[in-house]
């Protein structure tokens, strides 16, 4: 990182937040790149103040973190250019067979870009506290702190937050159903049986497959029964979780990534699946290795 030394204990000391403070800027903004702009921004703040006025360093550099990621949403520069629909997901995916790590384990389907779009729907103050109170357990006191609100203020600010979240997600059917919706559509579609697609697929679904040639979107349950072959010849692998949604992971001989789909079921019916088919995209993917 620009402007630490290996033997200065002020960077060594953020370098142990780093990963925190990494966490809290993504789900406050839903991009990688920007999070890492505000670590950085917070470690310059750092370096030009005098630490010996700090009392709490994780403390300080979270309050740094949510202020500039306030800022960031305030001013709407964040994801400028590309809509959400348009860029490729940023997936966190566990095979459903192992362990989640820790950190997933606690914060469960948080960490998806299933909460991050319904957190746009959000006001920046009830983003920060929700992510910061909801998601890493900062108290009202802290987070009334940065946006300038008393901690009961601040706590009817989460809990407004928190009532948008709950009804502005999806009604679930339950993990295993799910499951078993997503399974009779793959049989379904490599045994190409039209009929039972259009009896598991949302009248509306969306079906998006990012390929080495651009990404392509499919609408509508007809359509999307009709292309349905791409999705099951890329289903033979590994059923996985991707982003806190059923899905699946195959690989090639030599145990790079083949493709990555993703399913998300409502009422029983399949709204949305998105097709990861492109070795460059999926290279650059944190993925599981192969079982």
């Amino acid at each position: 990182m620009a402007g630490t030394h290996p033997a200065d204990p002020i960077a060594d000391a953020f370098e142990s937040h780093r990963d925190r403070l990494r966490a809290v800027a993504y789900r406050m903004l839903g991009s990688h790149a920007d999070a890492e702009d505000v670590v950085q921004e917070a470690w310059l703040r750092l370096s030009r103040q005098d630490t010996d006025t700090i009392d709490n360093l994780g403390g300080w550099l979270t309050t740094v973190v949510g202020r500039i990621s306030l800022d960031v949403l305030r001013a709407g520069r964040t994801r400028p250019d590309v809509p959400l629909d348009a860029r490729l997901p940023e997936f966190t995916v566990t095979l459903d067979a192992a362990p989640a790590p820790d950190d997933l384990v606690a914060l469960g389907d948080s960490v998806g870009l299933a909460l991050l779009t319904v957190l746009d729907s959000l006001r920046p103050d009830e983003r920060l506290a929700f992510v910061l109170h909801d998601v890493f357990a900062v108290p009202h006191g802290e987070i009334g702190a940065i946006l300038d609100k008393s901690a009961d203020a601040t706590k009817m600010l989460t809990s407004r937050a928190r009532r948008k979240v709950r009804a502005a997600r999806q009604p679930a059917s339950g993990g295993r159903q799910q499951r078993e919706v997503v399974r009779a559509f793959l049989t379904a579609a490599r045994d190409g049986r039209f009929e039972q697609l259009l009896e598991i697929l949302h009248p509306e679904v969306k079906f998006t497959v990012h390929t080495a040639n651009g990404t392509f979107v499919t609408l509508g349950a007809t359509e999307v029964a009709t292309r349905a072959r791409v999705a099951g010849s890329a289903a033979r692998g590994h059923a996985a979780t991707v982003n806190g949604r059923p899905g699946v992971i195959s690989w090639n001989e030599d145990g790079t990534p083949r493709s990555l789909l993703a399913f998300t079921v409502a009422e029983g019916l399949i709204t949305e699946i998105t097709a990861v088919v492109d070795p460059a995209e999926l290279a650059l993917m944190d993925l599981p290795d192969p079982v």
